[in-house]
């Protein structure tokens, strides 16, 4: 057997690896769903598929996605989402020939007379989208699920804020806590070591909804700085009606911190990385702790209001 026939019996039998969630809607989500229901022009017609034979038509047989133009197909008819094909290899993960460059264009027309509901119809989306639309609808819904805010460790739950508090109360054990001020203390022993150093995270109901107090170490190039900054747990429209501060201050000094929350649609790791939150030095930060300055002993108070 030949070294690209091995890779594609490999691909075929881990199609999984490949899966691309930001592409494509989930065959998992086909099957458990709306995607089950009638497509207008395809049900009822003598000689045309069922529906559930047109999205089995339509699914990519590594990552299971349902594919969208260029389709592309091997001499035998077997087709593979644009995605997959480089990284098979340009090999059928079906029949193992070669891919070649042929477009499904049979099967590309066929997937253009599909209507359907977003796949977030269950969250509470009603539109109905036709197919490729759809595509581009789901990466941008508002009803899509969110994912966990919790920092501390890769988490991949998914769900709706109310899912998503349950599991930070019972998974991650977060501190919750009422209100719309709030005066927070940072305790490190050995501040030199800022490689990555993340705190708890705290969770304040405010104003009926949810925000994520941020606070860690890391470097700024080479300068080693610590960071706060607040998430708020919706989308972006809504986390701009909210306003919060941050300040710290010790021996006559202040340093504050004014700013719009960002939505959880924003990764931690993308909204520290564009630093748009509370910066502190490492010096500064243990000037600010008092004592010896070998402990870091940093009090962070703020305070969360709505824009009117």
């Amino acid at each position: 057997m030949s070294l690209g026939g091995r890779f594609c019996e490999d691909v075929a039998e881990s199609r999984m690896a490949f899966a691309d969630s930001d592409v494509a809607t989930s065959t998992g989500d086909v099957r458990t769903s709306p995607f089950r229901k009638a497509a207008p022009g395809l049900l009822g017609i003598p000689g045309m598929p069922s529906n559930h034979n047109v999205h089995d038509l339509l699914e990519c047989p590594v990552c299971m996605n349902l594919m969208c133009p260029p389709i592309h197909q091997c001499p035998n008819g077997h087709t593979l989402c644009s995605s997959c094909k480089a990284r098979v290899h340009n090999c059928c993960p079906t029949c193992r020939n070669e891919l070649g460059n042929i477009r499904c264009l049979a099967l590309e027309k066929v997937a253009e007379s599909l209507d359907l509901p977003c796949r977030y119809q269950i969250y509470g989306c009603q539109d109905i989208f036709p197919y490729y639309s759809k595509l581009k609808h789901e990466k941008i819904c508002k009803y899509r699920p969110y994912n966990c805010p919790y920092a501390g460790a890769d988490c991949s739950v998914t769900g709706d804020i109310q899912l998503l508090m349950m599991h930070l109360k019972n998974d991650h054990k977060v501190d919750m806590h009422d209100g719309c001020t709030f005066n927070h203390r940072y305790v490190k022993s050995n501040p030199q070591e800022v490689d990555n150093a993340t705190w708890m995270l705290t969770i304040f109901n405010c104003f009926g909804r949810q925000f994520c107090l941020h606070f860690e170490a890391f470097h700024i190039g080479t300068a080693p700085v610590y960071m706060a900054f607040l998430r708020f747990m919706g989308d972006d429209d809504e986390a701009k009606q909210f306003t919060y501060s941050l300040e710290v201050s010790g021996s006559g000094r202040k340093l504050i911190w004014q700013g719009i929350p960002r939505s959880i649609r924003d990764s931690h790791r993308k909204v520290r990385d564009s630093q748009d939150g509370l910066i502190i030095q490492r010096n500064l930060a243990l000037f600010f702790s008092g004592g010896n300055r070998q402990e870091l002993k940093l009090k962070v108070a703020g305070r969360i209001w709505k824009e009117h």
